[in-house]
């Protein structure tokens, strides 16, 4: 029984260190940076690209917004045109990890492998990695490492609308971007993934409050015009 004790407390000890207190500290430290003052907002898309990625695509080119867009490396993979098209429009595009696993259950090795794999196949793409956002924003020590050798920003986000619940319908949507959102924020969404087309619903929202942002006078910009 000891013996047992002894080896969930290590193994505790070992994921508060490993995983649970770089993820905290991390989170910490970009929440309570120093923003601009700008009178400027910051869309950030994640989980794509995917079958609605166009569809957000065309609506941010109709109103001539810049956004960047955090994306699943194997979900780039497949979607080769709608990554090229990122390109043409002016996006920014940034990296999502491999498969869309949570950083604090990976070892070191596995850490890595996800990394480099990912960042192997954008650069097939065409694509130079500039930012990297972690999955639900947990982190580990060895991926924190990692990305300070690759001088990579972890880029997380001030906005959330919890776009990607299944009970969830446009309005919520809209009304929460819309009440949250102050100069300066960076807004994270999702046009991948998600329950019940989520994605959708969130172009659909977006299309309802991205006029309401430019009367309130916000600019869209992309995280490169960030100061981070």
């Amino acid at each position: 029984m000891l013996i047992v004790a002894s080896f969930v407390l290590i193994f505790l000890l070992t994921f508060l260190l490993y995983s649970l207190l770089p993820s905290y500290w991390n989170k910490q430290k970009f929440f309570h940076r120093h923003k601009p003052n700008a009178n400027a907002i910051y869309l950030t898309f994640d989980d794509g690209p995917s079958e609605f990625t166009e569809d957000l695509l065309n609506l941010l080119k109709q109103y001539d917004i810049k956004a960047t867009f955090f994306c699943v490396a194997n979900f780039a993979k497949e979607h080769k045109n709608i990554i090229q098209k990122m390109q043409q429009n002016g996006h920014v595009i940034a990296l999502h990890s491999l498969k869309h696993k949570n950083a604090m259950l990976q070892g070191i090795s596995e850490t890595k492998n996800d990394l480099e794999k990912s960042l192997a196949i954008m650069q097939e793409l065409g694509i130079s990695i500039q930012y990297y956002r972690p999955p639900w924003g947990d982190t580990n020590w060895a991926l924190l490492k990692e990305l300070k050798k690759k001088n990579l920003p972890c880029i997380l986000w001030d906005v959330m609308a919890e776009d990607w619940e299944a009970t969830t319908c446009e309005e919520i949507i809209a009304s929460k971007l819309l009440e949250r959102t102050k100069s300066g924020d960076i807004i994270c969404l999702h046009d991948g993934r998600g329950k019940n087309d989520a994605p959708q619903k969130t172009i659909f929202a977006l299309k309802k409050v991205i006029p309401l942002f430019l009367e309130k006078g916000f600019e869209f910009k992309n995280i490169d015009e960030y100061e981070i």
